[in-house]
């Protein structure tokens, strides 16, 4: 059974929906059975390297709210987050550009690595204050994890088009928020459900033995 995840790095809801995913994972009965593959995303592909405006005054402007009620947006997210054993830290967080990001976990991916490269950069990014669009950031990360080659492909263009792929694969099948959660192209949930309703998707999505 193969389930697409599609999602942002620097999607805070993207990283509680992959631990809740990963705990609807850890009931389902037929776990071993199931490929995930990381699907890319960006929620502004427009985005600079990184951005001058903090996380509360971008949230702000794009949304219509006050930075006041930026920030108490983002406490209500972190606290939430906690329950899922997250730290979000949005006090450190630096917006940017996620392109390169994308691409690294596309280079992973050929090395059996997707889902802990994943991981890594969604921590860098949420909890630990990385720019995930520095690319010596991104090589460093990428060596952590044992993905090799990362500085080479960054010289290049290599796996942009990968990136793009993924993208349009998304609008052909209608999905414009993430995290989005597809099985075997048949079904699908969007949001950063509850573990219960992905444990339920599996389920629906199972072969019939």
């Amino acid at each position: 059974m193969d389930v697409e995840i599609w999602s942002d790095i620097a999607c805070p809801w993207c990283y509680v929906g992959k631990r809740r995913f990963e705990a609807a994972l850890a009931e389902f009965e037929g776990a071993d059975d199931v490929n995930v593959r990381w699907r890319s995303f960006e929620l502004d592909p427009t985005a600079p390297a990184a951005r001058e405006r903090s996380g509360p005054e971008h949230l702000a402007e794009k949304y219509g709210m006050s930075v006041d009620e930026a920030r108490a947006r983002q406490q209500h997210l972190r606290d939430m987050a906690a329950g899922d054993g997250l730290d979000m830290r949005f006090d450190l967080t630096r917006g940017g550009n996620t392109f390169d990001g994308h691409r690294v976990l596309q280079l992973a991916a050929e090395h059996g690595l997707q889902t802990e490269m994943k991981e890594r950069l969604m921590r860098a990014h949420h909890t630990e204050g990385e720019l995930v669009s520095d690319h010596a950031t991104l090589v460093r990360l990428a060596e952590e994890v044992g993905v090799p080659g990362a500085a080479e492909m960054l010289a290049s263009d290599r796996f942009a088009a990968e990136v793009r792929e993924d993208e349009q694969l998304a609008r052909g099948l209608g999905i414009n928020a993430v995290p989005t959660f597809v099985v075997d192209r048949r079904l699908g949930v969007s949001g950063a459900q509850p573990p219960e309703v992905l444990l339920e998707l599996l389920r629906k999505g199972a072969p019939v033995s």
